[in-house]
């Protein structure tokens, strides 16, 4: 008996889709030429700086040494406000993503008004509202904890975390074959056998990408802390400006700090772009 032909797929649809196919997150800019662009322009800053500084000042970059391990300081808080912040928004979120993939509308329908208020809500919005209406202190068995500003500015940038990794939970979730689900039921496995043994572990390759973009996005925010009062990098570095007096080290100051942030999420973003490359799905 003859064989019937068959038709294979075209070559193009083999291929996975490479990185310039994904857009609007932060490893498409942070390249190799970003990082030439950071590196000239802290350059630029400090010859032109050192040019208009008078006669008999410090060099600028011997006042950039002077001031790194207090720079430094600041910028380790922004890494904490950070990793708090994508810790807390990442545990939150991942259940409020599954919740709205949940087939009861109860629970779905609450789930998706909170994502989308929180994804839709000004960043600086919500931080002031947990500046000020988190309390200052907690009384836990008649011990009173004092809450510090640090630790309320992290719950402010987990909210839209929080908004954000639940649409990346969903999205993820969802581009799963419909396949998954029904060769699945026909073994007789429940709905949420079927999710968390055989759903997730395949969509964690699909978040992991778009979380770590996230996390780079929250790092480069968190500056915003500076705002409401957080001793953080931006802080110290308008502290710094002020102890010096000096008009010339504006650029420099501020051109060393963005290299700092730049130095922080260039890996970042590089090893999300290996990631989507790797694993990325066949439209």
């Amino acid at each position: 008996m003859k064989s019937l032909p068959v038709l294979l797929p075209e070559a193009p649809a083999l291929r996975p889709r490479t990185l310039p196919e994904w857009s609007g997150n932060p490893s498409r800019c942070l390249n190799a030429r970003g990082a030439l662009v950071v590196c000239l322009w802290l350059a630029f800053s400090c010859a032109a700086a050192q040019a208009a500084a008078g006669a008999g000042k410090p060099g600028i970059v011997e006042t950039l040494l002077k001031w790194t391990p207090l720079l430094a300081g600041g910028f380790v808080w922004n890494m904490i406000i950070s990793f708090v912040a994508i810790s807390v928004g990442t545990a939150l979120g991942f259940l409020l993503g599954i919740a709205q993939i949940s087939p009861r509308g109860w629970v779905r329908s609450p789930s998706w008004v909170v994502t989308q208020f929180l994804r839709n809500a000004p960043w600086l919005v919500l931080l002031f509202y947990c500046m000020f209406l988190l309390p200052f202190r907690v009384q836990v068995f008649g011990m009173v904890i004092p809450v510090p500003d640090w630790l309320k500015a992290s719950v402010g940038f987990a909210l839209p975390v929080m908004a954000y990794v639940a649409e990346i939970v969903r999205g993820a979730i969802q581009s799963i074959p419909a396949g998954q689900w029904d060769s699945a039921e026909s073994l007789a496995f429940s709905r949420a056998q079927i999710l968390w043994r055989i759903i997730i572990p395949q969509g964690l390759k699909r978040m992991l990408p778009a979380w770590m973009n996230l996390y780079a996005i929250v790092a480069m925010a968190s500056t915003l802390a500076n705002i409401v009062g957080v001793s953080e990098a931006m802080t110290v570095t308008r502290e710094i400006l002020a102890a010096e007096q000096r008009q010339e080290l504006l650029l420099p100051m501020y051109a060393y700090l963005l290299a700092w942030f730049f130095a922080y999420c260039y890996p970042i973003a590089r090893i999300t772009a290996a990631l989507e490359r790797r694993w990325a799905v066949a439209g």
